[in-house]
């Protein structure tokens, strides 16, 4: 469970590591390690790990060594659970190898509100415990270098719910993926931007 943020941290981070950390010991199949320090990342010091679950974010001090070992780590074979800020990590630094890998870019969050998810695949392990759409109130955010066509989509937002004409909004085609999932090599990444 990597923890590790520069600049603004959620309050839920330590939640969402108890949340994982439950789901493991419930089902038996995994227990969970915190790293908060991303310098740390090497081939070694990931191998014994099957998945990195990420809350983490901000321009963190990566080098090259260490990016290339995250990067190497989904590649090879391992996974990747990037959840809500995860995917403000490293912005403006324009780290491509990870756009490409989480499969999006933070641009905002036009809304923080409560809103209407759809369910887009009811049959995924992910999301089958879900009926066809649910509500929550959540920071939503909005991606660039986002696209259907490179990922599942399992969850989006309903536009309906929420004002599409607000200043903040960029999305010109208006699809706003909330969760997906996809291979990365011969690894596996899941995203989430609920948080």
């Amino acid at each position: 469970y990597f923890s590790q943020t520069q600049g603004y941290r959620h309050k839920v981070i330590p939640y969402a590591k108890e949340v994982v950390a439950a789901l493991g010991k419930e089902s038996g199949k995994f227990t969970v390690e915190e790293c908060a320090d991303c310098t740390k990342w090497s081939a070694d010091y990931l191998a014994p790990y099957d998945t990195i679950v990420s809350f983490g974010s901000g321009e963190l001090p990566l080098s090259e060594e260490n990016k290339k070992a995250l990067l190497d780590f989904v590649r090879g074979g391992k996974g990747f659970v990037a959840i809500h800020s995860a995917t403000y990590m490293c912005p403006r630094s324009r780290w491509p190898g990870y756009a490409e890998m989480i499969g999006a870019v933070f641009v905002n969050h036009p809304w923080h509100q409560e809103v209407r998810i759809i369910v887009e695949d009811r049959k995924h392990p992910a999301t089958a415990h879900l009926g066809e759409a649910f509500e929550i109130r959540d920071e939503i955010y909005q991606f660039a270098q986002w696209s259907r066509q490179k990922t599942h989509v399992l969850l989006s937002l309903d536009n309906a719910s929420v004002d599409v004409k607000k200043k903040q909004v960029r999305r010109k085609d208006l699809d706003f993926g909330i969760a997906w999932c996809h291979p990365y090599g011969k690894g596996r990444v899941f995203c989430t931007a609920l948080g």
